[in-house]
């Protein structure tokens, strides 16, 4: 009799250790956790507080695959990281790039999108404008030079031709002929040659035809240059390139691979935490060039709201620090391989790269 209770006891022990582990291995079928954190237009915030994006389409295809349920919570960046380092969160979907001091403490799967930093800038205001123009000094050198040509061709000429050419100096005194032949020089160099024969002395008309073929290349050289300085943007700007932020009041987002850029490079900045508050800096004047993400910086421009605060922001066409996005994970996770697999697979969809076009498309 006692043996038979003790029977039922066990069996009744095991059933319900059966039945737990049954349900620890449910529950943790359906609680593969993922974080991930606002970063349009890899994660966007709707208005009903649900969240869409190139990210989260991407993982809702490999979650497929892999036949994983989950359930995503949003982060900011660094408490996202730590929570995947933590291994309290199984994988991060975001915009997370992957840098090496990253590699120490988390792994990455392969990289699903390439990208790279860009500057954004606001025009100045007209007077602004007028003296950057102004101050340039590219245009000083310009005129420094074509002045001094100007005086030495100037100088030539009076000395040949001042005695037998009255056309040319026909003012009385010596500081008005002087005056004629620094225009004479300064119309050469940039109106073009002169005809020969206005000239009497032999040496001058071969002088002239020499400079005809000089001032045609001079002519080219700084029309070239000066068309590359005084584009729309140098003037509305002064800012074209990553060398010329020291000294400016820069943007970049708190604990973001941009503000590792620029710290690593001795630029100072203020960091945000997000780029809604970069660009209202920007828009206000608080800060003169944002840096960050092209892709993002393209996107949130073409897509906000606020159009008429953000008027006149533009990207700067110069590329630079590229850098690729993975999903972030945990070290030594069990499905990483897996996760590369699928991955790869859905790269390689024609949904996929629809999808790309639909997100970033200019």
């Amino acid at each position: 009799m006692q043996l038979r209770r003790l029977n039922q006891t066990v069996s009744t022990i095991l059933l319900l250790g059966a039945m737990l582990l049954f349900s620890s291995l449910a529950s943790a079928q359906t609680s593969f956790k993922v974080g991930s954190y606002n970063c349009p237009p890899f994660v966007i915030e709707n208005d009903d507080g649900s969240f869409r994006g190139l990210s989260l389409l991407l993982w809702q295809q490999i979650a497929q695959r892999l036949q994983l349920e989950y359930e995503v919570s949003q982060h900011e960046l660094e408490d996202l990281l730590e929570q995947v380092s933590n291994n309290n969160l199984q994988v991060g979907v975001s915009c997370i790039s992957i840098t090496p001091e990253r590699e120490q403490l988390l792994d990455f799967s392969h990289s699903f999108y390439e990208t790279h930093l860009a500057i954004a800038v606001k025009p100045r205001s007209v007077w602004s404008m007028v003296k950057n123009f102004l101050t340039n000094r590219t245009l000083w050198l310009v005129i420094g030079i074509v002045s001094l040509i100007a005086c030495v061709v100037g100088f030539a000429y009076y000395r040949l031709e001042r005695k037998v050419n009255d056309k040319l100096y026909s003012m009385p005194t010596k500081a008005g002929r002087g005056i004629e032949g620094f225009i004479l020089g300064l119309l050469f160099i940039t109106k073009g040659p002169f005809n020969y024969y206005e000239f009497k002395t032999l040496t001058a008309r071969v002088i002239t035809v020499l400079l005809a073929v000089f001032t045609t290349f001079f002519l080219a050289s700084i029309t070239a240059v000066l068309a590359s300085t005084f584009t729309l943007g140098a003037l509305t700007s002064d800012i074209s390139g990553p060398n010329d932020l020291r000294g400016k009041r820069v943007g970049a987002k708190t604990e973001s691979t941009a503000s590792s850029y620029l710290q690593q490079r001795g630029i100072r900045h203020r960091t945000y935490d997000d780029l809604e508050g970069m660009m209202q800096a920007l828009a206000r004047g608080e800060i003169r060039a944002i840096v960050a993400d092209d892709a993002i910086l393209k996107y949130t421009l073409n897509h906000t709201d606020s159009e008429d605060q953000y008027s006149g922001i533009s990207v700067l066409p110069y590329q630079f620090e590229r850098q690729n996005y993975g999903l972030v994970l945990p070290e030594n996770s069990p499905i990483r391989e897996q996760l590369n697999q699928a991955l790869l697979e859905v790269r390689t969809t024609s949904q996929w790269q629809q999808t790309l076009t639909e997100y970033l498309a200019q």
